[in-house]
């Protein structure tokens, strides 16, 4: 079934979106119990695995509780790992897309960033991440990171960059930055010590919760094609 509704084959892309929108609709609209929930894998490092918070108030939980909200039928397998790097999430992408998913959201290269790997590096694990997905025929969200100037501006143009280019390049939306939601409340630098967990890496409960606030509707998008 999950195929069918996200594979690109030779019935054509166009009539199998259709199909997929039209059945969407029926789980967002009438909530038929009798409908197949969709599963997304969410492939992360530490900020989707809920570093450092109680069982339920990491990314996934909080997410999934957002989109239960609005009516969606989905399953969030949270494929969050810390300490994961680019190349981690490489690695066990293939055992990540297990036969029942149907979409994927990618979220890394935070540590690669912190680590100062080359972005060169970071952009080909990427590119073999969402290679492996449009393979299985998933749809994907990719999710990007905003970078600092701690390695030069020459590197933050270059990690960044790698994020639009590979959205364009496989025609898949971008969620610009991990935090922007976040950044959004707080209002200001003072402000986002708030949201923030003791190590000022991972969020706390309530920067979660913006987070979710902000990336929610993308992912929503993702869903409804």
């Amino acid at each position: 079934m999950k195929r069918a509704f996200f594979g690109v084959g030779s019935t054509g892309y166009g009539a199998i979106r259709a199909l997929r929108n039209l059945t969407t609709a029926v789980l967002l609209t009438t909530g038929a119990a009798q409908a197949d929930s969709l599963t997304i894998a969410a492939l992360g490092d530490s900020l989707t695995a809920g570093y450092g918070l109680p069982q339920g108030e990491g990314l996934v939980p909080q997410l999934q509780e957002w989109l239960d909200a609005q009516g969606a039928q989905v399953r969030i397998i949270n494929a969050g790992v810390s300490g994961d790097t680019t190349a981690g999430g490489l690695s066990r992408v293939d055992w990540t897309l297990t036969p029942d998913v149907d979409a994927m959201i990618v979220t890394l290269g935070g540590n690669d960033y912190l680590r100062g790997i080359d972005p060169a590096v970071s952009r080909a694990n990427l590119d073999g991440i969402l290679a492996k997905g449009q393979a299985a025929g998933v749809d994907m969200l990719l999710v990007g990171v905003n970078a600092g100037s701690n390695y030069g501006p020459d590197y933050q143009v270059a990690f960044e960059a790698m994020y639009e280019e590979l959205a364009a390049e496989y025609d898949v939306p971008l969620y610009p930055g991990f935090f922007d939601g976040l950044r959004a409340a707080a209002g200001s630098l003072d402000g986002i010590s708030a949201y923030m967990q003791a190590d000022g890496i991972h969020p706390n409960k309530a920067g979660v919760a913006q987070i979710v606030q902000d990336l929610g509707p993308a992912v929503l998008s993702l869903i409804r094609g």
